[in-house]
């Protein structure tokens, strides 16, 4: 049994990618594979609004 809590905030994207994607699924359970899902979300919704903010950046110099 995996004793070991993962902290998603503490995880590159990539290794996030890594951990929903099968066959890394079997490896977490399935709160810890809610909370990875939850991390890229929020992380997916935050470049969201970066690009979002550069874009008003690039129509006011224009």
């Amino acid at each position: 049994m995996n004793t070991h809590r993962i902290n998603p905030q503490e995880l590159s994207s990539r290794k996030l990618w890594q951990l929903a994607d099968t066959p890394y699924r079997d490896e977490i359970s399935s709160d810890e594979l809610s909370d990875v899902i939850a991390e890229l979300a929020k992380r997916c919704h935050d470049l969201n609004k970066l690009q979002e903010i550069d874009q008003l950046k690039n129509m006011q110099r224009n």
